[in-house]
């Protein structure tokens, strides 16, 4: 669907192009684009695996576990369908350590694997459960303390202090991480009654 989506906005835009007479605009652009963005690929890219690599460390060396038990007591509240032994509350903090450090890369494999345990404990196999919701909530709204790919982003484009967006990332990850694990806590509520 997602690739009709592009297909669709792209065919929008050459066809506005032609009717404006700017087609050589959207050549140069085609031209000059993709290499600025390879090249901003080239420029992220030591960060990012920088990153991943120091998680896989973690996880490799048990500090992920640590940090899923470390994690247990708020993990158990807002997941109180799943047992505490499942390997999903350890995939879920790690997913939530990885997206933390602002590794969304980092994070998806986590994730995936949080959402197969959850798959597996979930009554209605068509259906997502509670707890896939909740996580999906806590996923997409995560705090981020380090965003890692931002600020490799402001670093490769040439930012004078790449890293003044740090305090007000936090702030607003963990407002969006409250606001919605708060809507997410009120809709279940009331679903329920």
């Amino acid at each position: 669907m997602v690739s009709y989506i592009w297909l669709f906005l792209i065919l929008i835009g050459i066809g506005f192009s032609a009717l404006t007479g700017n087609l050589d605009t959207i050549n140069d652009s085609i031209l000059t684009n993709g290499t600025k963005a390879l090249d901003l690929m080239l420029s992220i890219l030591p960060i990012i695996v920088l990153w991943t690599g120091i998680m896989k460390i973690a996880e490799v060396s048990g500090l992920l576990r640590k940090f899923a038990k470390l994690m247990e007591p708020i993990l158990s509240r807002l997941f109180p369908s799943v047992p505490k032994d499942n390997p999903a509350l350890g995939f879920i903090a790690s997913n939530i350590a990885a997206n933390m450090m602002g590794l969304g890369s980092a994070a998806t494999p986590f994730g995936l694997k949080a959402m197969s345990e959850l798959q597996k404990i979930n009554d209605k196999k068509d259906t997502a459960s509670v707890a896939m919701i909740t996580f999906l909530v806590l996923n997409t709204a995560g705090v981020t303390i380090v965003p890692t790919t931002v600020l490799a982003l402001r670093i490769a484009t040439g930012s004078q202090n790449p890293s003044e967006i740090i305090l007000p990332g936090v702030i607003a990850t963990f407002c969006s991480s409250i606001g919605g694990l708060l809507l997410d806590y009120f809709i279940r509520r009331r679903n329920n009654k």
